[in-house]
């Protein structure tokens, strides 16, 4: 498995019939996409997405960004990823993450306690029980983990291939790559926002970053890149808005798509925001599809972490 090109992290699938997936994805391999990255709120199930994606493709990795490991058991989880790796070699990446309190407790039930030290018996207990899966078994499986503080990049760098990251500027992306080292796999999200007028992109922004700010997992990590209470009023200042969303046009996006790479991404997914966030932006997808081919200035040569 080698990340090289331009990958898609997104949520607007689960708004969309199976049927239309399929075409869509097909679509966005054929653009030159290398990666596509779903995650885990109330929608569609994450696992079961990626083997719809990886079955409509040929050579495409899909990523879950990331699954919830409050939703199944370390068991499960293990499985499922031995399942499509055995059937998908070298195309599928597990990503795990500890999700938010009020989606874990709210949302499905559940007591939110201990996150790191639950990730850190989570993990575990999936190394622990491998002997008992009495399946095919998969050549390579390749799993990361959901980090943004220290301690929980730390354990990404121990226990996982290495760390996925969301909502976050290319100045954690460089703090993240010292914390894994050099040889672990990291995988930062950039929000984009195809758009030249500074008033409608802001606006676009806006909309995706306040659903965010309630988090305290997001803002803790954004107040330890200096950001202040005054950053999360109104929805997020200008200067937050610059730092999460890359706006403009193609050369302005893939300018910071390069400082991820810069400051030690091995890849970068980008999340195209529309106006409309449950509306496919195939025509945003279609114009970004030649940053893809681009090689980041001044970064490493894809191989230096194949994995």
């Amino acid at each position: 498995m080698k990340l090289t090109g331009l990958g898609i992290w997104t949520a607007q699938f689960d708004f969309q019939p199976a049927h239309v997936v399929r075409d869509t994805v097909q679509e966005l391999e054929d653009l030159g996409y290398h990666s596509l990255w779903v995650g885990e709120n109330v929608g569609r199930e994450p696992i079961s997405q990626a083997s719809i994606l990886l079955a409509a493709t040929q050579r495409m990795i899909v990523a879950t960004a990331v699954a919830n490991i409050w939703a199944r058991d370390p068991l499960s989880t293990h499985a499922a990823q031995q399942t499509l790796s055995e059937a998908y070699p070298g195309r599928f990446i597990l990503g795990l993450g500890i999700s938010h309190r009020r989606l874990v407790e709210q949302t499905r039930g559940l007591r939110y306690e201990k996150p790191l030290e639950t990730m850190r018996d989570y993990l575990q207990a999936m190394d622990a029980n491998a002997h008992t899966y009495r399946a095919v078994q998969a050549n390579n499986v390749i799993r990361v983990a959901a980090a943004l503080g220290p301690r929980m990049l730390q354990l990404a760098g121990t226990l996982t291939d290495g760390a996925h990251s969301y909502l976050v500027p290319a100045e954690h992306t460089a703090l993240a790559r010292h914390q894994l080292g050099p040889e672990k796999l990291l995988i930062p999200e950039q929000a984009v926002v195809l758009e030249t007028n500074k008033t409608r992109a802001y606006d676009i922004a806006r909309q995706h970053i306040r659903r965010y700010l309630p988090l305290s997992n997001y803002t803790y990590n954004l107040r330890r890149l200096g950001f202040t209470d005054d950053d999360f009023d109104h929805h997020g200042s200008d200067r937050l808005v610059d730092a999460l969303v890359a706006w403009g046009d193609e050369d302005r996006i893939a300018e910071r798509i390069n400082r991820h790479h810069q400051a030690g991404a091995d890849h970068v997914c980008i999340n195209v925001l529309d106006p409309d966030p449950r509306a496919l932006p195939l025509p945003q997808w279609r114009r970004l599809a030649a940053i893809s081919m681009r090689r980041p200035a001044n970064s490493a040569p894809p191989s230096r972490r194949d994995t």
